[in-house]
């Protein structure tokens, strides 16, 4: 099937939910069983689609994780409370005490923090790397290092990774590879086929694409599944089915919204790489922009995330912009249908690199709105900046 077939159908009907378009809302916490010899069976194929515990999912659940596992074309697919929720637990389910982690200088925020504290508690002990690394990422590979985690693109500053190259490097020394894969979703892009193990995504973005749920996902290849599946249970992870239904609804959708996105995104990001403001946009689907040869080598498409540096200015020029735009709103996280700003300051967390600019940050998410009204509120707003100069 193509793609967009897929999204439409992938986890609908057959064992989860015969002859309806739509899964239910299994809400389930005990299972119960007329005979020990039923309990038994329940029990040793726990990890099938066969109903044994609420924690261990409902054909809500199956579903979804079906989706996402068939999408990205991995052999399993666990799901989370939030996205840094997959990142922690998929990253806890592989590690123990001694082990050593190659990371992204480039990654989301919360995940270095967690590296920077949870992970060094834990005993595990974190190098980060220039993103740009690509092979040479070997160099950096230590007896010890049992993971290396990418994120493409990075973080505030959309580094576009060489996960082939990485993954080549890693699994020559038999480490596992990690990717944060939420801008570009599984839709756009599909690590596993770059020789990531496990693929994660936060699903609160671009998957339920509303603004309305926090969960995430991580989808495993067969070198990884077991591990995955069995640290995941073990931690006690798992995901609402009123949640679980809302990402399924948003899924069906996630091709339309994802190109809608895009056009938007292409056609507010030229117009501000005119402006004589703006010193860079960093969105690696702009030609000439940082990373876009290998955007173009290896994703089909890109979402409506990205940045741009200012010529010069202060955050009060920035926060003078900001403040009045109208369809533009400041706010945290991204992916759903409405157009968001935010000041960035990725300097401020680079320890591998060292992040330099002329001016200013501000991170943009483009939503579904028409991109004239967003052009005409930025043009409004960089009067504003100007001004406060």
């Amino acid at each position: 099937m193509k793609k967009d077939t897929k999204i439409v159908s992938l986890g609908r009907g057959g064992e989860h939910a015969p002859g309806m378009v739509n899964v239910p809302v299994y809400h389930a916490s005990t299972i119960l069983f007329d005979t020990v010899a039923e309990l038994n069976a329940a029990v040793a194929g726990r990890d099938e689609h066969i109903l044994y515990y609420g924690r261990r999912g409902t054909p809500t659940q199956w579903a979804l994780k079906d989706a996402l596992t068939d999408l990205e074309g991995g052999d399993g697919c666990m799901l989370y409370g939030s996205g840094l929720a997959a990142i922690t637990g998929a990253l806890l389910a592989f590690l123990k005490a001694g082990d050593h982690v190659l990371m992204s200088d480039s990654v989301y925020g919360p995940t270095r923090v967690f590296c920077n504290h949870g992970l060094k508690r834990y005993g595990v002990e974190t190098t980060y790397y220039d993103p740009a690394i690509g092979a040479d990422i070997a160099d950096l590979m230590q007896d010890n290092t049992k993971i290396v985690f990418a994120e493409s693109p990075g973080s505030l500053t959309f580094d576009v990774q060489d996960m082939a190259a990485i993954s080549a490097a890693a699994h020559a020394q038999d480490a596992y590879v990690f990717a944060d894969n939420t801008w570009a979703t599984g839709y756009y892009f599909k690590p596993l086929d770059h020789g990531v193990d496990v693929s994660i995504q936060a699903l609160t973005k671009y998957v339920v694409g509303h603004s309305d749920v926090m969960m995430g996902a991580a989808v495993a290849n067969e070198r990884a599944w077991k591990q995955l599946h069995r640290g995941g249970f073990m931690h006690g992870h798992c995901a609402s089915p009123d949640d679980t239904y809302l990402a399924l609804r948003g899924l069906r959708t996630l091709s339309v919204r994802l190109e809608r996105h895009q056009q938007n995104a292409l056609t507010v990001a030229n117009w501000l790489a005119e402006r004589p403001e703006v010193h860079q946009v960093l969105y690696p689907a702009l030609p000439g922009a940082p990373g876009h040869d290998l955007w173009k080598r290896d994703f089909q498409g890109a979402s409506g995330l990205f940045s741009i540096v200012m010529e010069d200015g202060t955050d009060d020029a920035v926060a003078a912009m900001l403040d009045g735009l109208d369809r533009f709103k400041l706010g945290f996280s991204w992916g759903g249908y409405e157009s968001l700003a935010l000041p960035a300051k990725p300097e401020q967390s680079r320890t591998a690199t060292t992040w330099e600019s002329p001016g200013p940050m501000i991170r943009f998410h483009i939503g579904l709105e028409d991109p004239d009204d967003l052009i005409a509120d930025l043009d409004k707003g960089f009067a504003r900046y100007t001004r406060a100069l």
